[in-house]
């Protein structure tokens, strides 16, 4: 499978018309390495080289990463690697690597193994939804199948010896994206994430550590894996989203009851924009496209479908702007390209088929 190839289908982040409501995808990560190796940031370019081509084929033979598919991060151009990142299947530091780094990948994106990132593995999980349960037991599976052909670093003290301490333990990251435009709105989300800071849960935007909250979405994880088995970081990590979930609900309605006019206004401003904009930076096309899922989702907007909403989400990042374009853009291209992609969606007329509208 190619980049191109990729482009054509939906991303496991982002189910394209999924559903409404705030949770829009789940996934899980595990941080695994190989006994009596160095961590690939200690061991040189060609120690990694050869794991990445022991580890390649050991990967991509598994039972349930069928169909796979394998990409050598020195094969892939600055551009492709973009939207790997964009489709959440490599990280920004694996983007980064060259020699003897890789990216091995179930055709549907579901399950993936980031090899030779900052640990020797990382095999991750996703799917659209709350859906942390049923992720765990493929990356189970994932993670099984893989130990029966590699020895694990493992301390039975300490649990998965890992390249970052705060990963030393089960190796796990937990995460669910949240859409929370209610909280925002009503200037809520400033306690909401102090509040997951006490408790041990770390709050990100959409691009993971150290990035903000472009369209109002928040990555909800742990910050730990030590001290802590699996069913207990799931458990923890549930509770809170049903909690965010219900918060968020809550504010949407108090919008409602309360500014229902600034509702409607942020709600046809943001199509307006979008509509009829000429220039568009991705941020931008971010921030007003989650005022578009907002409306959708209230039932205010009922001339967009939320299928075409969810599309511009993915294909106005620069990555994949620049690969509908089949060209590099500079950013100020970028921006002209995307407002001129974003205006073509929202006036084509909806799909009879297959297409999610708001009143369904």
């Amino acid at each position: 499978m190619t980049i191109t190839d990729l482009m054509k289908q939906p991303s496991a982040w982002l189910a394209v018309g999924g559903g409404e409501g705030p949770v829009v995808s789940s996934r899980i990560r595990l941080a695994r390495n190989v006994r009596d190796t160095a961590f690939p940031g200690w061991a040189g370019e060609e120690e990694c080289d050869r794991l990445w081509k022991g580890i390649q084929p050991i990967v991509e033979s598994l039972p349930c990463l069928k169909p796979s598919f394998s990409l050598a991060m020195e094969s892939l151009d600055e551009l492709q690697k973009q939207i790997l990142f964009e489709r959440h299947l490599i990280s920004r530091e694996h983007a980064e690597k060259k020699k003897g780094s890789g990216l091995v990948f179930r055709g549907d994106e579901t399950l993936s193994a980031m090899v030779n990132e900052e640990d020797h593995l990382r095999l991750q999980g996703m799917r659209p939804g709350l859906s942390l349960r049923a992720i765990w037991e493929e990356v189970n599976q994932l993670d099984n199948e893989v130990e029966e052909q590699l020895r694990y670093a493992f301390s039975p003290k300490l649990g998965y010896l890992t390249a970052c301490p705060t990963n030393v333990g089960t190796g796990m990251r937990a995460s669910v994206m949240l859409h929370l435009p209610g909280m925002v709105l009503m200037n809520e989300i400033g306690p909401v994430i102090k509040g997951m800071g006490k408790i041990g849960l770390a709050v990100r935007g959409l691009w993971g550590e150290g990035t903000e909250a472009a369209g109002n979405m928040f990555q909800i994880s742990n910050q730990m894996t030590l001290g802590d088995s699996e069913e207990q970081i799931l458990t923890v990590i549930d509770q809170i989203v049903l909690e965010l979930i219900d918060h968020e609900r809550n504010a949407r309605e108090r919008l409602l009851e309360r500014r229902e006019t600034i509702l409607r206004d942020h709600v046809g401003r943001a199509f307006g924009i979008l509509a009829n904009a000429h220039v568009l930076t991705s941020k931008e096309a971010m921030d007003l496209l989650s005022g578009l899922r907002l409306g959708i989702d209230l039932g205010i907007l009922t001339s967009v479908s939320g299928r075409v909403v969810d599309e511009l989400l993915l294909l106005t990042q620069p990555g994949h702007l620049q690969q509908i374009e089949d060209k590099a853009l500079k950013p100020k291209e970028r921006d002209r390209h995307r407002a001129r992609l974003v205006r073509e969606k929202l006036s084509a007329p909806p799909k009879r088929r297959g297409s999610r509208t708001a009143n369904e």
